[in-house]
């Protein structure tokens, strides 16, 4: 991406976001579905982890949303957006649209009528679990 289009002028940082976010979906991969009942009014992204951790956070967390797993990994429901200056650690994986592996089941579904898992809690129990000091240095501006 060279951050201009083909004028030249520079693209605004929200271009520039949604141009990297863009991606063609393989017939291996889905949308996490949200639960009937449930409404995202945030928008969705998810957050995997290897199925190994997933029950090491779990205790960890103050709201479990709807978690689904695939034989390898646990994904989280989280607000969309929740990487925004927020650098996941290793071995997180971030899927934004909640596109993950179309072998994905839901495992638990909360009670009330959202799906989400706090994110910042999410990122503290996983800093926790990997034992990664979590990162606050990136600036974040108005």
């Amino acid at each position: 991406m060279s951050g201009a289009d083909a004028s030249g002028r520079p693209l605004g940082l929200d271009t520039l976001v949604r141009l990297g976010r863009r991606q063609h979906t393989p017939a291996q991969v889905r949308r996490l579905p949200v639960p009937e009942g449930m409404t995202s009014p945030l928008g969705c992204d998810a957050v995997a982890v290897p199925d190994r951790l997933g029950p090491l956070i779990v205790p960890r967390l103050p709201r479990v949303g709807c978690v689904y797993a695939d034989g390898a990994h646990w994904w989280w429901i989280v607000p969309s957006d929740s990487d925004y200056a927020l650098p996941w650690p290793a071995p997180a994986l971030y899927a934004p649209g909640a596109l993950v592996p179309a072998t994905a089941r839901l495992i638990h579904r909360p009670e009330g009528t959202v799906p989400y898992t706090p994110p910042i809690p999410m990122y503290l129990a996983l800093c926790r679990v990997t034992g990664t000091t979590p990162d606050w240095s990136r600036a974040v501006s108005a």
